[in-house]
């Protein structure tokens, strides 16, 4: 599939990328090889061809997202240096 310099320019114009007469050329003949290629992939007979997502066999080992207890609040308030109803008091920013 040949694609023209005209639609290289689409291209190039919907992807916002400036393009100069030698790039417009290589990037057709590029282009129009590799939908070649595409091409002749789409001619192979894939009927009997399971569908995969991966061929190692390898599984993910998953674990129950179970919440666990957490004390650090507490001793984080024991380690300030002012606190005022469990938070921590800092200088006025605003006055």
């Amino acid at each position: 599939m040949a694609l023209t310099i005209e639609e290289v320019r689409k291209i190039g114009q919907l992807a916002r990328i400036e393009l100069t007469k030698k790039e417009e050329k290589r990037h057709a003949e590029t282009i129009s090889a590799v939908l070649d290629y595409m091409k002749i992939l789409n001619e192979v007979d894939t009927a009997d061809v399971e569908p995969t997502c991966q061929v190692t066999g390898l599984e993910d080992v998953w674990r129950e997202d179970v919440p666990l207890g957490c004390n650090i609040r507490t001793e984080l308030i024991k380690q300030m240096p002012e606190v005022e109803s469990n938070e921590l008091v800092v200088p006025a920013v605003f006055e």
